[in-house]
């Protein structure tokens, strides 16, 4: 058995009692062709990621079907449909006989990560950079600068120089 993830936006001009008589054919068709339905989800009205006909939202509805044979009728009617701004239909048993395959063939093994170059020392390593981070650094005592001479304070009204405060 195949297994379809059909994916499909109205648009958001549908009414409410539209949109489930569009739901309930396109159900019938694809049980018609042979497909039983495993999944239905309505994710309700949602913003779309770009405008698709003058559009900026629609509604999203998921249907999850197995099925022998393809869903090509189910895909041209959607396709005639211009209720429909957009419909995806995907086959994803392959991918999980693919994944399936994968952890038979490489199962996850624990894996334990080396310590980290440098961890814990006092200077940096050079692959690490310039920048370390104060919590591996430890904590050095810095000299406080030295104070510069004050420059003298200029009075701009008179323009008499006076010794600045100390």
């Amino acid at each position: 058995m195949r297994t379809y993830e059909v994916l499909f936006i109205l648009s958001p001009q549908v009414a409410e009692e539209e949109a489930t008589t569009l739901i309930t054919d396109f159900k019938g068709v694809a049980e018609k062709t042979g497909a039983t339905l495993k999944n239905e989800e309505a994710w309700g009205r949602r913003r779309l990621a770009y405008p698709i006909h003058k559009f900026n939202e629609g509604h999203y509805h998921l249907f999850v079907f197995e099925s022998d044979s393809s869903l090509s009728e189910l895909d041209r009617r959607m396709k005639n449909s211009d209720r429909i701004l957009r419909h995806m239909i995907v086959r994803t048993d392959e991918d999980h006989k693919r994944a399936d395959k994968l952890a038979k063939k490489n199962p996850k093994k624990e894996r334990v990560r080396p310590a980290a170059p440098g961890f814990g020392t006092s200077s940096p390593s050079p692959s690490m950079g310039a920048s370390v981070s104060s919590a591996s650094a430890p904590a050095v005592p810095m000299a406080a600068p030295e104070a510069a001479p004050a420059a003298p304070a200029v009075d701009e009204g008179a323009g008499v120089e006076t010794p600045a405060a100390e």
